[in-house]
């Protein structure tokens, strides 16, 4: 579980393997799918995402270059958990009868 939680836990990780899921990204792009979360916890995040080998960060030209953040392989391998994370918060705010704001919201399944 340590280990797990090493690589995934944090309170943007698993927002951002989802967001991912559904496709590369541009850091801004990111950035704005994740309003309250600043440019240095998104870079951080990403950082250790890689780090781990689960995001890929590609640079698509020459400096200053855009960059591209994509899932990698072993990082798929993560969907079914983050699935899993994702219906059992859903399932949590019915029954809490919370809120969730439009920029956090992960409606759409990742398997």
């Amino acid at each position: 579980m340590a280990a797990a939680f090493a690589a995934i836990g944090g309170k943007w990780k698993l927002t951002l393997l989802y967001w991912l899921a559904h496709g590369e990204c541009h850091f801004a792009g990111l950035r704005r799918r994740g309003t309250p979360i600043t440019a240095k916890v998104l870079a951080e995040q990403l950082r250790e995402l890689e780090a781990d080998g689960l995001v890929e960060r590609v640079v698509t030209g020459p400096v200053p270059a855009r960059v591209l953040y994509r899932l990698t392989p072993y990082g798929t391998t993560l969907l079914p958990v983050v699935e899993g994370v994702r219906v059992w918060g859903e399932a949590h705010l019915r029954r809490t009868r919370s809120e969730t704001t439009p920029a956090m919201s992960c409606t759409d399944a990742v398997v």
